[in-house]
């Protein structure tokens, strides 16, 4: 074959890899799609239904929308179980199946154990942890599959981009799911609720099972790695053994804890200070989720021209005061201020996710890769039980010293605002130089200590 003949051969073959990464990274982005279009209708509608319409405790609707992140240690062990026992020749498939049917079923039944509190109250909170329980143990066993498939799919080169398809895929279909939920529930009853969340659940179920055909090679042998799996215990261990490292799990732990803390009171905050419908508060997600879509492209150009630190601090500034925004909206009763700052919210939040990621892949240590990134992840988990939980407690205090409950989430959005600015002031102390140079300082110690003993 001449040399033009190789060269068109090799160029077909590049295109045919390349339509077939494509595909594999749009399945497995569909898969992420369908984890989080189960989360929406618990994480929005549901806590706004529960709390302004049942009048049932933000506390403890914090809590059961909260087990999720209480199971997330699981993940360590269900990652490891899978990488040792394949089902019927699939490492990742089958347990993604089960997350996904778990997820499916917690989102069916949630909103019957919501509706079944009101009369029978110890009936509808025992239903409802089972519900909630089957969705938190299913985004789990789900995610960390999935993630598993995903990096052993694209190699390491390839891996960021899989997670920017899979990113955008999950934010777009926050948005369509929210308005679709919103259509299906005008006008809100709960007959139209259950079979609001039966109709997402199912359309879920099934992007899923698309997204796995074919993706999965049957006895595959595993991807050995040494920095793979770790315990919990080894991870809090990297991270107090680095002063950089501590100080960045603090930052990142308190900024999302405001930021992702009022997932579960900005609706019911829409109903009881404008008395905006059910309708109308679920399609404050597909705002929110726009304006973080088009904040992630804003700041993917800026990170080539401006500091990534820089970014980071623009985004906690922006989500700063979109909370203080809110906030001034209950003070005021004007819907329009409510509306600016759910907008401000989104843009801030979507210029500190990109630049906090860029952050969290900088801090990391080479040989140690897996262990830091499993860190920032458990920060992550830390971040949103505790955002939740304080934000419903406080909501609850408040309003019950007060007999306001306007002010109950004024004081959150308050609170929010506080943990953000403090955020901001440890945000100007962390030194990604510096992190290396002390995880280099303890290797050399390791390595010293090691040589002693020999």
């Amino acid at each position: 074959m001449s040399a033009k003949g190789q060269l068109i051969g090799f160029l077909i073959a590049e295109f045919h890899n390349g339509e077939l990464m494509l595909r594999k990274r749009v399945q497995l982005g569909l898969i992420h799609v369908a984890v989080a279009m189960t989360l929406v209708p618990i994480n929005s509608t549901l806590n706004r239904v529960m709390i302004k319409e049942l009048a049932i405790s933000a506390t403890l609707v914090a809590i059961l929308a909260s087990l999720p992140y209480l199971f997330s240690p699981i993940q360590v062990a269900i990652g490891s179980f899978a990488d040792r026992h394949p089902l019927f020749g699939w490492r990742r498939t089958p347990y993604i199946i089960l997350g996904l049917l778990l997820c499916v079923f917690g989102v069916v039944l949630a909103p019957q154990s919501a509706f079944l509190m009101v009369d029978k109250f110890a009936l509808g909170l025992l239903l409802g942890l089972l519900a909630f329980g089957a969705w938190g143990m299913g985004f789990n066993f789900a995610t960390v599959s999935y993630l598993s498939l995903a990096s052993e799919v694209s190699g390491e080169k390839g891996r960021g981009k899989t997670i920017a398809v899979m990113w955008f895929m999950m934010i777009t279909s926050i948005i369509f799911t929210a308005i679709a939920l919103s259509r299906l529930l005008d006008p809100y009853t709960p007959d139209a609720m259950l079979r609001a969340f039966l109709w997402i659940g199912l359309a879920a179920l099934f992007l899923g099972l698309v997204g796995l055909i074919r993706l999965e090679a049957r006895f595959q042998v595993a991807k050995e790695s040494d920095d793979s799996r770790h315990s919990w215990g080894e991870m809090i261990s990297a991270i107090l053994d680095n002063r950089q490292a501590t100080l960045f799990f603090v930052y990142l732990s308190i900024l999302l804890a405001a930021i992702l803390g009022q997932d579960i009171l900005l609706e019911p905050f829409g109903g009881e200070a404008f008395n905006m419908t059910v309708k109308a508060t679920t399609r404050i997600t597909s705002i929110w989720g726009f304006c973080v879509l088009l904040s992630l492209s804003v700041a993917g150009l800026l990170e080539t021209r401006v500091h990534k630190r820089t970014v980071a601090f623009w985004g906690g500034g922006v989500a700063l005061l979109g909370f203080l925004v809110i906030g001034l909206s209950g003070l005021t009763l004007k819907q329009s201020v409510f509306y600016s700052g759910i907008v401000l919210l989104g843009l801030g939040t979507g210029l500190s996710t990109v630049s906090n990621l860029s952050l969290m892949l900088d801090m990391t240590a080479v040989g140690k890769v897996g262990l830091f990134i499993g860190a920032w992840g458990m920060s992550n988990a830390v971040s949103r039980l505790l955002g939740s939980v304080l934000g419903g407690v406080v909501r609850d205090i408040v309003t019950q010293s007060f007999q306001s409950p306007i002010l109950g989430y004024v004081i959150v959005f308050g609170t929010e605002a506080g943990m953000l600015l403090l955020s901001l002031i440890l945000l100007r102390w962390i030194d990604v130089s510096a992190f290396r140079r002390q995880v280099a300082e303890h290797s050399l110690l390791e390595r010293a200590a090691l040589a002693s003993e020999a």
